[in-house]
């Protein structure tokens, strides 16, 4: 049997013009966010009839999708001005188990095309609740890897925002809301991501890529082909994993090329 490196791989190759893309889009998306917090839009009110607030102790398991919807309503009001000075064209929120939230595209001049479009993961962690979303799932090991060999300029963006959680009593109900707060943010483009912040959990599927720590992530600038062995390699250190599972999974999602 040949080794991983003997494999006929079938090699991406992106555009030379990738990175200045990528760092495009993490500037607008964090200067988006930025603005929200700036313009005091960053908040999100939770009524409800419980005369004691919400659960707080337990607050950051109902967080994160109340914060994702959030992120994607603050980028579609900034779409609602064609004029947006982000150059932000189109806003899609992405469905449930998909490989991101919400894809972005930009209206901004290139050599060969015009637009870059992004895939946009969003994870919420607490503020006030120590290794809350510390270490969280991005996506699966094979439709990632699959990704950037279909699309060598494939460019998906981890959006990470902290959140604060407190309640208020509503002088109309006299009954307590709840305040969810975004109150920071760190965008990262998952294929510089260095290689310690990034790990393979094999317990779903083809396993999951996580982050170690995403609160502390080192960048690491890379080219397509070496985030793909970077993926392949943290696969293959995995003590549930072998080369011949991984040589099923290059044939079924055609990442080597091998004789009928």
């Amino acid at each position: 049997m040949p080794t991983y490196e003997e494999m006929n791989f079938k090699i991406p190759v992106e555009s030379g013009e990738y990175r200045e893309c990528s760092d495009y889009v993490i500037n607008a998306i964090e200067n988006i966010i930025q603005n929200a917090i700036d313009y005091q839009t960053n908040k999100i009110v939770i009524n409800t009839n419980l005369k004691l607030g919400l659960p707080m102790e337990n607050i950051n398991k109902i967080a994160g999708p109340f914060v994702e919807a959030w992120a994607v309503e603050t980028f579609t009001q900034v779409l609602e001005d064609s004029n947006n000075k982000y150059l932000l064209i189109n806003v899609e929120a992405r469905k449930r188990l998909d490989k991101s939230d919400v894809i972005l595209q930009f209206k901004k001049k290139r050599k060969h095309e015009l637009g870059i479009t992004a895939e946009v993961d969003v994870k919420a962690t607490a503020e006030d609740i120590p290794h809350s979303g510390k270490s969280p799932n991005i996506t699966s090991y094979a439709r990632i890897r699959t990704a950037y060999l279909e699309d060598p300029d494939y460019l998906f963006i981890i959006l990470s925002l902290k959140h604060r959680v407190y309640c208020c009593r509503n002088k109309n109900t006299q009954l307590m809301d709840g305040i969810m707060e975004v109150v920071g943010y760190k965008a990262y483009d998952l294929k510089y991501l260095s290689l310690s912040d990034i790990s393979y959990n094999p317990a779903l599927g083809t396993g999951q890529i996580q982050v170690k720590d995403i609160h502390y992530v080192t960048i690491s600038y890379r080219n397509v082909w070496a985030f793909c062995q970077l993926l392949d390699k943290k696969y293959l250190a995995s003590s549930k994993r072998t080369l011949d599972d991984w040589i099923k999974l290059a044939k079924q999602n055609k990442w080597i090329k091998f004789d009928e």
